[in-house]
């Protein structure tokens, strides 16, 4: 028969494989529930720069390099083409107002002057053998006009006496009506000749003006002509420094090319370059300070270009006020620049953990200064000091403003 064994109680050793497994099960499951899931990464405090968030002004204000430049600068361009045979002044030379820089020769130039001036005496000999016909036709009309008021009187009186001797029946009346015939076409002629007496001066009036002004066009041209030969000696337009003049001797010159520039130096100007980031908020007028043999002098911007290249836009500041002592062109100056008033906000400082979170988040320090852990935040304006903090930070926290570069991708850091 059968015997029956009896089941052993408790924990045998073939469950303990269950059991480990199981324990293992639960723990990862409390893990992955209460458990932190943080990378942490563990550094060295002392060479990280670590800063305290405060509460302040924040001036809205930004630094610039700016250079001295004239306050206006004028280009020398020739109104007239040629080949440069004298360089009267170099380059940095001053020069007055009207001052000769520039010799330049053109052999066509001077053919044009000479032929205006050839056709302008064939003009004038022209005008006066019109002159001398118009006269001699003149006296010729006049002559014939003498002659017809002789023979105009004579018909008359002759009519006169033939109509008194036909009265008294002397002579016949064929006669009589001759010598009144006679007498009408005399008077007829002397009228027509009158007449045109009268239409030829009307005419020779308006033809000798029509040469006078056509004449009077030719000198003008010669003087123009002759004006252009002037325009070979290239002048100072202004007062100034001649800052560059970029022309070699016997090099031919066009019309209209630019062949240097005279600074004008009665004021200065500060050109600066200014990131793209600003430049809706860069107007006219907006003020400006700097620094300089221990005083502080005060600009303001004249003038924004609108043409951003490599990331900047140019400005013009102008003075207000004095102007430093040996000012120059070429002077580089450190200029504060105003976009606003100044405001109570929360400030950090800055630093190059910008470069690598763009102002979207912050390592912050716990209580103990043991720990850092990441931070969302929000940053708005800044200066060259200060970033303005707008949400994520409280007055007493304290940051990380070192570069983050090495465990930027780390929630949490363990300060050795």
């Amino acid at each position: 028969m059968d015997i029956q064994l009896e089941k052993k109680k408790g924990i045998q050793k073939k469950h303990i494989p269950y059991i480990a497994g199981g324990a293992v099960v639960l723990f990862l499951l409390i893990w992955i529930i209460f458990g932190n899931h943080a990378s942490t990464l563990r550094i060295d405090g002392d060479a990280l720069n670590i800063a305290d968030v405060t509460y302040g002004e924040f001036n809205d204000y930004i630094r610039l390099n700016g250079q001295v430049q004239p306050i206006s600068i004028v280009q020398l361009s020739p109104e007239e083409g040629g080949i440069v045979q004298e360089k009267v002044v170099e380059e940095g030379a001053h020069v007055k107002k009207g001052d000769i820089i520039l010799r330049l020769s053109n052999s066509n130039l001077d053919l044009q002057i000479l032929n205006a001036e050839s056709e302008l005496a064939e003009k004038q000999n022209l005008l006066r053998n019109t002159q001398v016909t118009m006269q001699q036709d003149k006296l010729n009309n006049e002559t014939e006009k003498v002659q017809l008021d002789v023979d105009t009187r004579r018909k008359l009186r002759t009519f006169q006496q033939y109509e008194r001797l036909y009265r008294e029946r002397l002579i016949s009346r064929e006669e009589f009506l001759q010598a009144q015939e006679d007498y009408q076409v005399a008077q007829k002629k002397h009228g027509l000749i009158s007449e045109r007496l009268i239409q030829d001066s009307i005419y020779r009036t308006i033809q000798m003006d029509q040469m006078e002004d056509n004449l009077h066009n030719m000198r003008q041209n010669v003087l123009l002509i002759r004006e252009r030969k002037d325009k070979l000696e290239v002048r100072a337009p202004i007062d100034g420094e001649l800052g560059l003049l970029d022309v070699e001797l016997g090099q031919n010159i066009t019309a209209g090319q630019m062949v240097g520039q005279i600074n004008d130096l009665s004021d200065f100007k500060i050109e600066a370059m200014i990131d793209e980031h600003y430049i809706d908020r860069v107007t006219n007028g907006l003020p400006a300070t700097f620094e300089r043999q221990g005083a502080t002098f005060r600009l303001k911007v004249r003038k924004v270009y609108p043409e951003v290249r490599e990331g900047r836009f140019r400005t013009d500041l102008v003075f207000e006020g004095t102007r430093p002592e040996n000012i120059r062109s070429g002077q580089t100056y450190y200029i504060d620049l105003q976009l606003g008033e100044p405001t109570q906000s929360v400030l950090i400082p800055k630093g190059t953990f910008f470069q690598v979170t763009g102002g979207n988040w912050i390592f912050v320090l716990d209580k103990d200064g043991k720990k850092a852990y990441r931070r969302q935040i929000r940053i708005g304006r800044q200066n060259p000091q200060y970033y303005e903090v707008l949400e994520g930070l409280e007055k007493g926290e304290r940051v990380i403003v070192s570069g983050y570069e090495s465990y930027k991708d780390n929630e949490v850091l363990i300060l050795k």
